[in-house]
């Protein structure tokens, strides 16, 4: 994180609040840090904080949250984010250090608190149970809704045979199909530039 370029534009100020809003007290000085990480968040600010604190290093990161994409899909022009709703509704125990403010997220970075990337596992893994404890996770977020339970439970009966694989093999080939067409386009496009 030391690594990251620094981030050298002024930071919006509800930002800035938030971010020393979720350091330990008394406040000390910060760097503050541009960050890229993941896929799913790419052209949302991140901001990081880097400051030190009963002599090791701390880490909050400020990211910039939208509204979902299904909105847009949807031609939904609302703008209400659902994240600290399902956070907080999720039944499982809270993190202290996440927090949502407007279109703000704004969390710890820490070795023990990051998520694990399929690339960095052992290429001898048991993948059924990964899966099972993603599928654990996201029925953590649809408990957190009593009044949506019933209705998941009656969908769920009337399901049969291998219905979710079948699925995720359909969602799978729309994924692939989707990604060679942003191929070819993104190929032509640089073409075009290259020309």
């Amino acid at each position: 994180m030391q690594q990251c370029p620094p981030y050298t534009s002024k930071p919006p100020s509800e930002a800035r609040k938030l971010i020393e809003a979720s350091l330990p007290e008394p406040c000390r000085a910060y760097q503050l840090k541009r960050r890229i990480a993941g896929l799913g968040s790419l052209g949302h600010p991140r901001i990081l904080a880097l400051s030190s604190w009963e002599g090791a290093f701390i880490a909050r990161e400020a990211k910039g949250i939208r509204t979902s994409a299904w909105a847009w899909y949807k031609d939904n022009s609302a703008e209400e984010l659902y994240g600290a709703r399902l956070v907080n509704s999720a039944i499982r125990v809270k993190d202290p250090c996440v927090r949502f403010h407007g279109h703000w997220l704004v969390r710890r970075l820490a070795p023990d608190c990051s998520r694990i990337e399929l690339s960095s596992l052992p290429k001898e893994r048991d993948e059924s149970r990964l899966l099972y404890d993603m599928g654990w996770e996201t029925a953590n977020m649809h408990f957190g809704s009593p009044k949506a339970v019933a209705k998941v439970k009656h969908d769920l009966s009337s399901r049969r045979g291998r219905w979710l694989h079948k699925t995720a093999k359909a969602m799978y080939k729309a994924t692939m199909k989707d990604w060679e067409e942003w191929r070819r386009g993104w190929k032509e496009a640089a073409r075009t530039k290259a020309s």
